[in-house]
């Protein structure tokens, strides 16, 4: 129970950063109704970014919640990406319904999950900026230095969504081993004289490359920093980054006006732990990797979905704490994953002839039918395969189950409304046993059936609210299996304790 002698928490999570996993974060538990305080150091958002993707991985989570099409009517799509050394990935081969990028800034993204957040009753304080953490029996106590003067926020629990710099992530004590910068890149969205001076695409020079991406009014370019200066984050000025271009280019191409300039490297870290008590990592926060695949905005925001829920359930007293472990344990080895991925394709993109022969390999793996698939998936994440208890062999355990058709409606529809989890069942193969074990999780998670050969090859699905497949039942139900049995330890270990029955007073 808890202690009435206690300080009233300002909120029940607060969390720090309102970039796009701190929103996405901030919109997931507004959803479940839980207070949220989402906090950032600068008094407006930023007017630059780096990156302009969205990905098929995001655009599934985002599906989740209804979400997709606001999105979608934001920029072009685009169906393959660039691979290694400039190679095309067809995404048409992806097993998803959005085989495709999705142009659009990250300054957007942040505006729509910010809309979003409102919409969900988040409360958000900009220009508030996290100076100390102390974590307590019960809660965390977050000093800020805010607008007003210093002040102190208690919450049950504290995400930190802040960056590669992350102040929380030092606040708390969590290292961040890994691998320091040795390549650095420059970015520029400039607007040049002539503007049809760089094609899109790569442009190979005698001494680098440039790759040119056009935007609305400007165009932006990135090429190879071949002499960094020692204290990497000096600003990058115009003439600086002119002269880079023209030598990489080999001919002069005039900037007439530089929007942004700055430089980044290929350093590659993961946070040791994701969650230190009641103190949880996010984002960048919880990862930093080497630009390629422009995956960035899409790791946080699947971070956020991954822990938004289980997060939800915890703070509202249904599932113990212990739920947050699966958080650290399934998204520290995507980070993993993410960082072994980009750290292989840039190390691709260095030069030299030695390396030639495995580009033009992967390049053939990266147009083959049988194999373009599975690295598109990799890349993006939508192969990723979450533990569960009880393994099967059906291809959608642990795995997004894909939009079934219910009756009446449909999963994602079912998933944006209600934020929860879903068993869906096949009413003609006797899922009534199986109704009844869900009944005591009825807050949690939805009961559906689902219309004629909406589940091939199996009987029930118990669906995350992130959209993974939790648990399968078997194909053709036998009353003496354990399915029940199975559905039910599924249940409590994803969904927490049943709730206690309900008395009536006589």
């Amino acid at each position: 129970m808890p202690d009435p002698t206690a300080p009233a928490h300002d909120a029940d999570v607060l969390v720090v950063g309102a970039g796009p996993a701190g929103l996405m974060l901030a919109c997931e538990l507004g959803l479940a109704g839980v207070r949220t305080v989402l906090l950032d150091q600068h008094p407006a958002p930023p007017g630059f970014c780096r990156g302009f993707n969205l990905n098929a991985r995001s655009l599934e989570l985002l599906d989740r919640r209804g979400l997709a099409d606001r999105f979608l009517a934001e920029g072009p799509t685009v169906p393959a990406t660039v691979f290694v050394g400039g190679a095309r990935l067809d995404l048409a081969a992806m097993r998803t319904k959005h085989a495709y990028t999705l142009g659009i800034a990250q300054t957007r993204v942040e505006e729509l999950l910010a809309e979003r957040a409102a919409e969900m009753g988040v409360l958000t304080l900009r220009g508030h900026r996290l100076t100390g953490l102390r974590q307590e029996a019960g809660g965390v106590l977050a000093e800020i230095d805010s607008p007003a003067g210093p002040t102190v926020l208690r919450a049950d629990w504290l995400a930190g969504c802040d960056g590669g710099r992350s102040t929380v992530r030092s606040l708390a004590g969590i290292g961040f081993p890994g691998t320091p910068a040795r390549r650095f890149t420059l970015l520029g969205d400039v607007v040049l004289t002539d503007p049809q001076a760089i094609p899109f695409g790569v442009t190979a020079g005698p001494h680098g490359t440039v790759f040119a991406v056009p935007r609305p009014g400007y165009v932006r370019l990135i090429t190879h920093d071949p002499e960094p200066p020692q204290d990497r984050d000096e600003p990058v000025t115009l003439p600086g980054f002119q002269a880079v271009l023209d030598r990489a280019l080999g001919r002069h191409a005039q900037i007439a006006e530089a929007r942004w300039l700055t430089r980044f490297g290929d350093a590659a870290r993961l946070a040791e732990h994701l969650r230190k008590d009641r103190v949880l990592l996010a984002g960048d926060a919880a990862h930093i990797h080497p630009p390629a695949g422009a995956i960035g905005v899409n790791a946080a925001v699947d971070d956020a979905m991954n822990l938004g829920w289980k997060l939800a359930l915890v703070a509202r007293g249904r599932a113990p704490d212990s739920l947050l472990d699966s958080y650290h344990a399934e998204r520290h080895a995507a980070g993993a994953r993410l960082l072994r991925n980009t750290r292989a394709q840039a190390l691709l993109a260095e030069p030299g002839e030695h390396l030639a022969p495995v580009r033009e390999l992967l390049a053939e793996l990266a147009r083959a039918a049988g194999t373009a698939g599975h690295l598109a998936e990799e890349i993006t994440g939508i192969g990723t395969r979450y533990p569960v208890l009880h393994d099967s062999d059906h291809p959608w355990t642990g795995r997004m189950v894909p939009d079934v058709p219910l009756d009446p409606g449909s999963l994602l529809r079912l998933l944006a409304r209600t934020g929860g989890g879903a068993l869906l069942v096949d009413d003609s193969a006797g899922a009534e046993p199986l109704r009844r074990a869900a009944e005591p999780w009825a807050d949690r998670v939805t009961v559906a059936a689902v219309r004629p050969g909406g589940l091939p090859d199996t009987s029930a699905v118990l669906v995350r609210p992130d959209g993974h497949a939790a648990w399968t039942g078997a194909p053709a139900p036998d009353r003496h299996d354990d399915g029940v049995g199975q559905l039910r330890e599924s249940l409590r270990h994803w969904f927490g304790p049943p709730a206690a029955p309900s008395t009536t007073a006589v």
